[in-house]
């Protein structure tokens, strides 16, 4: 994937850095695999608005994507690579020999016309998927199994990999994105290859109309509000918090733990902080 820096036309151009969808398949999304999204604008089935800064953005449908890679050792060929507005990765079209069509998470290097396979003993080549225990060490993998057999939950990211850095016993390490070191379970399986449209990093949207066409409304600062409607808002001019940052609800917004105990904290070998 490249990118393209536009001419200083107008303002919202003159920042404005876009990706370049050459390597894109011109045809239309798989209708067989299409779904359709209901918008909640972050509310609750009350209606009570329980995540701010979410509402409007264009229509989308969701692309359904194979996460748990269960067709072992039927072959299959790559059809197309099309983009999902529903995230960052790009993602194949795969047509295998029995006659099933599904979408998978694209890795970098994979071309149209190649032949994917998921098994325990297929070769090491972006987009094949393999137990951790078969896959060697410093192989780079996407769409990594938290539990055998539940189906990748982790690294779906554009850009993202994470690394195979050793193997104990029953257990193998990962160092993921986020630099957090983690065991896994050997019989956990992962997809080889580093995740496709590695730019998008470098994708500035130039004007806040790109936001809202994302589906993501204006955020105020609290300091310019009320004191009824924040704890950092009133005074005359600008005033200091005279507190610690607090969100609108009066919870600590800096440095405040929230993760909750986990089941799987025992995996963690080095935290990502």
């Amino acid at each position: 994937m490249a990118i393209r820096i536009h001419n200083p036309t107008s303002p919202g151009q003159r920042g404005k850095v876009a990706a370049v969808f050459e390597e894109l398949s011109k045809v239309a999304p798989e209708k067989s695999l299409l779904s359709l999204v209901k918008k909640s604008a972050g509310r609750n089935n009350r209606g009570v608005i329980t995540v701010r800064h979410r509402g409007g953005g264009s229509k989308r449908k969701l692309r359904i994507i194979d996460f748990n890679r269960d067709k072992v050792d039927i072959a299959g060929k790559v059809a197309s690579i099309e983009y999902d507005p529903n995230r960052s990765a790009r993602i194949a079209l795969i047509h295998y020999v029995d006659g099933e069509k599904r979408y998978i998470l694209a890795p970098v290097g994979l071309a149209i016309g190649d032949i994917i396979r998921a098994g325990k003993e297929v070769e090491f080549q972006p987009g094949n998927a393999l137990p951790l225990s078969s896959i060697p060490v410093g192989t780079s993998v996407h769409n990594v199994e938290l539990e055998p057999g539940k189906g990748g939950q982790l690294v779906h990211s554009a850009g993202s990999a994470a690394q195979i850095t050793n193997k104990e016993g029953s257990y193998v390490l990962l160092r993921l994105p986020s630099g957090e070191l983690r065991k896994f379970d050997r019989r956990c399986w992962a997809t080889v290859g580093q995740i496709s449209n590695v730019d998008h990093k470098n994708i500035r949207l130039g004007k806040a109309g790109c936001n809202r066409w994302l589906g993501l409304r204006p955020s105020v600062r609290g300091s310019a509000m009320t004191p009824r409607d924040h704890p950092h808002g009133g005074g005359e001019g600008r005033a200091p918090r005279g507190m610690p940052p607090k969100t609108p609800l009066g919870k600590p917004a800096l440095g405040h733990k929230t993760r909750r105990w986990q089941r799987s904290n025992k995996m963690i070998v080095r935290r990502r902080k």
